[in-house]
C-alpha cells in the first residue's frame, strides 16, 4: 500500500494535446537513460541485429499486423530455409499435422523452428495437431463397388469381403449407437445413407446419394454422439512425443471433439505442459459449444470436416456463432480449411478466397490458417505472403477499426478487466504507441487482447512457454524478460519497467524514446490473472519524463521529476 500510494501521488499531470505536438526530451535525457541487459524470449541475450537488419527492415507490415497466421508444415516446407522464409513472411505459429509423417521428421521441424526463434529473438508457437479417430468401412472383394440411389445397403461385423449390398463396418460402437433415421455419410460426404433397421451387430440402410465406394473409405455420423474417446492409441503415442520432444510444442489440437468430457480427458494428460485447442468439426461440438469453450485455451473452426457433417449453408452460420462465443469468453479462435485453397496450384487466390479470408479478419478472429497451401502446395511462401497482404489491407480499413472498437456484448468485467479497459482508453487518448502487459501465465495479456485495443500489445512474461502460447493471440507481440531476484516489490517493478521500455525500442514497438507506453501489471508479481496497476511512461524509461507533457509549461523544470527516485 505504501508503494502504491507513492506511485499514485507522484504521477505527473499530462497534457495530451501537447503530447502530440512536442516530443522533445529533457536536456539531461542521455544521462538518465538507463542501459540494461535483457534476456529476451528466454534465449541467449537481447541481440536483435537479425530482427532489425533483416526481419523488420524488409517487411515492416509483418510486425505491425494484429491477426496472426498459422502455417502447416509438410513436404513443400520441411526445410529450415523455407520455414524461415515463412516466418519472415508472416507465420506466427507452425502446425505439425500428426496425420502424416514420422516422429523423427517432426523432431527435426521443432529443432529448426527453435533455431529460427533464437536467431530472431521472437517467440514462435508450435501447434501439434492430433489425428483423432478415423472411422472407415472394410474392404470389398473387388476393391470397390457402385451403389445407387434407392437400393438397400447393409453394414455388419462380418469379416467377409464386401459387395454391392454389404460391407464390414469395423466399429461396433457405431453400429450399437445407430438407430432408425440416423444418417451415415461416406467418402467425405459424397455418399449418403439413412438407417432403416438396426439389430445386433448390423444396420440396414437405404441409399440417398449413390456413387463409387471403395476400400477403407471414411464414415461420418452427423446425427449421433459416438461413445468413443477422441484419443486413439496412435494419438496417445503422438501426444507423448509432442509433450516430451526437445524444444517442446506449445499447443495440442484435439480432433473429434463431441462433448466437454473429451477436453477433460486430454487435460488430465496434458496438465499445464501445453495449451489445449479444440477443433470444432462435428455438429455435436457446435451444440455443446457453451460447455466446451470454457474448458479450452483456444478453439479452431475446422470447416472441412464440419462441412461434411453439416449442410454447407449452415457452416458460415456456425462459424459466426463459434467466433462470437470465443470472443465473448476471451478465447483465441482460429479459422481453418480452404482459406486460399487454389494457391495449392496457382500463384494467386480466387477473389472469393480473398473475400473469405477478409471476412474472418473483419469478424475479429485471432488467427487464420493455411493447410495444404503451405504444406504441400506449389506456392507455400506466396500463400503466407498473400495472407499477410490481406490482413494488412483489412486492418488499415477504418471500418475494421470501428468493428474492433465495439465491445463484445455480454462480457463480464472483473477488476482486472476494468484496469485493462482503462489502459485501452488511456492509450487512445494519449496516442500511446503500445500497451505493455506483465503476465506470468498470459491470462492478463489475453484479457487485454479480448477488448481488441487499437494499439498493439507487448505481452511480457518471465516464462518462454507463456510467450510462445501467446503467439496465436490477436494483437499480441510476446516477449520474455526474466524477473530479477529482488525482494522489494517496488524495485522489481521498476526493473521490469526499465527492461520493457528498452525492449519496446529494440523491437520497434516504439520508434522514438519519447513515444508513450501504457503499462498494466499485477502486484505482487506472479499472481495469475491480476492487473491492479496502470502507468503511463515514455519509452525512454521510468527515470525520464518529458517536461513538455505537463499542464503548466511555465513550471516545466520544476515539474520534471524522477518519480521513481526513493530520495
Amino acid at each position: 500500500l505504501e508503494f502504491c500510494d507513492s506511485f499514485i501521488t507522484s504521477f505527473p499531470k499530462i497534457n495530451s494535446k501537447k503530447c502530440f505536438e512536442d516530443h522533445s526530451l529533457p536536456r539531461n535525457f542521455k544521462s538518465r537513460n538507463v542501459q540494461l541487459s535483457v534476456n529476451a524470449a528466454g534465449l541467449d541475450s537481447l541481440d536483435v541485429d537479425h530482427f532489425i537488419e533483416h526481419a523488420y527492415s524488409t517487411n515492416r507490415a509483418r510486425w505491425k499486423k494484429k491477426t496472426k497466421q498459422i502455417a502447416t508444415l509438410g513436404p513443400a516446407s520441411s526445410n529450415k530455409e523455407m520455414i524461415e522464409k515463412l516466418f519472415l513472411a508472416g507465420a506466427d505459429v507452425f502446425r505439425l499435422n500428426f496425420s502424416h509423417g514420422k516422429h523423427e521428421e517432426k523432431a527435426k521441424l521443432v529443432t529448426a523452428i527453435r533455431e529460427i526463434e533464437s536467431k530472431y529473438k521472437h517467440p514462435i508457437g508450435i501447434l501439434a495437431d492430433l489425428q483423432g479417430p478415423k472411422l472407415r468401412v472394410g474392404i470389398f472383394e473387388h476393391d470397390k463397388v457402385v451403389v445407387v440411389e434407392g437400393q438397400n445397403f447393409r453394414f455388419d461385423m462380418s469379416d467377409e469381403p464386401g459387395d454391392s449390398g454389404r460391407v464390414k463396418l469395423p466399429h461396433k460402437e457405431i453400429i450399437d449407437t445407430l438407430d432408425v433415421g440416423d444418417v451415415l455419410l461416406l467418402d467425405d460426404g459424397k455418399l449418403k445413407m439413412t438407417v432403416t433397421e438396426s439389430g445386433s451387430g448390423y444396420v440396414e440402410c437405404i441409399v440417398n446419394v449413390g456413387g463409387n465406394l471403395s476400400n477403407r473409405k471414411g464414415v461420418n455420423t452427423p446425427t449421433v454422439t459416438l461413445p468413443i474417446s477422441p484419443l486413439t492409441p496412435k494419438d496417445l503415442e503422438d501426444l507423448h512425443f509432442a509433450l516430451n520432444v526437445e524444444g517442446k510444442v506449445d499447443v495440442i489440437a484435439l480432433s473429434f471433439v463431441q462433448k466437454p468430457e473429451d477436453i477433460m480427458e486430454l487435460r488430465e494428460i496434458v496438465g499445464t505442459k501445453a495449451k489445449i485447442l479444440a477443433k470444432i468439426e462435428k455438429p455435436q461440438a457446435v451444440e455443446n459449444l457453451e460447455l466446451i469453450v470454457p474448458l479450452c485455451d483456444m478453439i479452431m473452426v475446422a470447416r472441412g470436416d464440419l462441412g461434411v457433417e453439416m449442410n454447407i449453408e449452415d457452416v458460415p452460420i456456425a462459424q459466426k456463432q463459434i467466433v462470437k462465443c470465443c470472443r465473448k469468453l476471451g478465447k483465441p479462435v482460429v479459422i481453418a480449411t480452404q482459406m486460399l485453397e487454389s494457391m495449392i496450384d496457382n500463384p494467386t487466390p480466387t477473389r472469393a478466397e480473398a473475400s473469405d479470408a477478409a471476412t474472418a479478419i473483419y469478424d475479429g478472429v485471432d488467427a487464420i490458417m493455411l493447410s495444404a497451401e503451405s504444406a504441400a502446395g506449389k506456392y507455400p511462401l506466396e500463400s503466407v505472403q498473400m495472407q499477410q497482404r490481406i490482413i494488412t489491407r483489412v486492418e488499415s480499413d477504418p471500418q475494421y477499426k470501428k468493428l474492433m472498437a465495439q465491445t463484445v456484448k455480454g462480457i463480464h468485467m472483473s477488476a482486472t478487466d476494468a484496469i485493462t479497459n482503462a489502459a485501452k482508453t488511456v492509450a487512445d487518448s494519449l496516442n500511446a504507441v503500445a500497451i505493455i502487459t506483465f503476465s506470468s501465465r498470459g491470462t492478463t495479456t489475453m484479457r487485454a487482447a479480448m477488448l481488441r485495443p487499437e494499439k498493439p500489445i507487448l505481452g511480457i512474461s518471465p516464462n518462454i512457454e507463456t510467450a510462445r502460447g501467446l503467439a496465436m493471440t490477436w494483437g499480441v507481440y510476446p516477449a520474455v524478460i526474466e524477473e530479477e531476484d529482488i525482494d522489494s516489490t517496488a524495485q522489481k517493478y521498476r526493473s521490469m519497467l526499465n527492461k520493457s521500455c528498452k525492449l519496446a525500442l529494440e523491437k520497434k514497438v516504439a520508434e522514438d524514446p519519447s513515444d508513450l507506453l501504457v503499462v498494466t501489471a499485477g502486484l505482487p508479481f506472479g499472481t495469475p490473472g491480476i492487473a491492479n496497476i496502470l502507468r503511463v511512461l515514455p519509452a525512454a524509461g521510468p527515470d525520464v519524463w518529458d517536461p513538455s507533457l505537463t499542464n503548466d509549461l511555465d513550471e516545466a523544470e520544476e515539474s520534471y521529476i524522477n518519480y521513481d527516485d526513493e530520495n
